[in-house]
């Protein structure tokens, strides 16, 4: 059974870092393009960041330079390292693959900034 698990959420004050983690199970992450997507409510969901199989990475203009999307093979995780965190990146974080025809997501994991 495919598995995504997003960990690494929480409450932080404006500036600082998180990293949250996407671990996979029942698929090799490392073939696979990641994606980080971030939801509120009543808003689109927003592509965040992109990783594909071969490293090559993506970012949304809003988060370009603060945040970082990298993976780790030998854990079958792919993370994103925040920093320099705004009140408006503040969502529920989730990442994504595509596998066997289908899209699969992760429950999601909160941030929230604030002072």
């Amino acid at each position: 059974q495919v598995q995504l698990e997003e960990s690494g959420g929480g409450l932080v004050q404006p500036g600082g870092s998180l990293r949250l983690s996407c671990a996979g199970s029942g698929i090799d992450l490392s073939d696979r393009t990641v994606d980080w997507y971030r939801q509120t409510p009543g808003k689109r969901r927003e592509l965040v960041a992109s990783i594909r199989s071969g490293g090559r990475t993506n970012y949304a203009d809003s988060v370009k330079d603060r945040f970082a999307i990298s993976r780790d093979n030998d854990k079958n995780t792919v993370f994103l390292q925040m920093n320099s965190l705004k009140s408006t990146d503040s969502a529920t974080y989730s990442c994504h693959a595509l596998y066997n025809w289908r899209a699969w997501w992760g429950q999601g994991t909160q941030v929230t900034v604030s002072s």
